[in-house]
């Protein structure tokens, strides 16, 4: 197997976070690095979702739910697990 160099540019935060995890998982920068790049052959792109941070309809509407619900005073509150469970099963 014939290799050449690779040399990138990124923000030392970045690769500092990337090494520690690379460690936990018994890997070095070179071989994330091998994996992402044969990966990305296999897919024919990109190995991963690229996506904007964007919320769904459906998301967006639970979001605007659960704020009106966190606003509306007349919507009973449960401090307790067990408070909620007990309400729970008077529902049902």
């Amino acid at each position: 197997m014939s290799t050449t160099n690779l040399n990138i540019r990124t923000d030392k935060n970045v690769k500092i976070a990337a090494e520690k995890i690379f460690e936990e998982l018994g890997l070095n920068m070179t071989t994330a690095i091998n994996i992402f790049l044969r990966q990305t052959i296999r897919e024919n792109g990109i190995p991963f979702e690229l996506t904007l941070n964007t919320p769904n309809s459906v998301t967006m509407a639970a979001i605007e739910e659960g704020q009106r619900i966190a606003c509306d005073e007349s919507v009973k509150g449960y401090t307790d697990m067990e408070e909620l469970k007990a309400a729970l099963e008077d529902e049902v």
